[in-house]
């Protein structure tokens, strides 16, 4: 009698065989909220990333009142400085990851989250805080992110960030 794994294995078997890789690169897009974050979002820019695009919001336009008209457009900045449009990136994006620091005021992130929600993409958001980052300043942070991100990470230096977005095959 053959093992799962010799029968696995047989010929018989290999034609139910998928011979393409097991995934395909994603779109991601990463948005940096703050001036640190977009310092760090700047710095991870310089490495090799297969499908990962780096954006600012820091130095734009306020966000809007909730009550006011206003243009996505020209939104974003690129890591080269260029003005892009919010609704187009997240087009074309699988995953979104919005970068804060811990005590920092994030209101683009509930523009991004809205965003994404409206184009069904997801969301991540990750909150740069040191072991000496105040309990009181990561709470007020996490609680603007909470309600945009699907998943949340708070990362204890900027190495951890460049380790989770390869583990998400940024």
């Amino acid at each position: 009698m053959l093992s799962e794994s010799a029968r696995a294995t047989s010929t018989f078997e290999a034609r139910y065989r998928i011979n393409d890789p097991n995934s395909r690169p994603r779109a991601v897009k990463v948005m940096a909220l703050d001036e640190r974050s977009a310092a760090l979002v700047k710095r991870l820019a310089q490495g090799q990333w297969d499908s990962a695009s780096f954006f600012t919001t820091s130095g734009l336009i306020a966000v809007p009142r909730s009550d006011a008209q206003f243009s996505m457009g020209s939104w974003l900045i690129d890591i080269a400085g260029r003005s892009k449009d919010l609704v187009d990136e997240i087009s074309t994006a699988d995953l979104v990851i919005m970068i804060a620091t811990a005590g920092e005021n994030a209101p683009g992130a509930s523009v991004i989250g809205e965003a994404c929600s409206l184009k069904r993409v997801t969301t991540t958001a990750c909150v740069l805080a040191g072991p000496s980052t105040p309990d009181e300043a990561l709470s007020r942070t996490l609680a603007q992110l909470r309600p945009w991100a699907l998943m949340l990470v708070i990362a204890s230096d900027d190495d951890y960030v460049a380790d989770m977005l390869r583990a998400l095959r940024a």
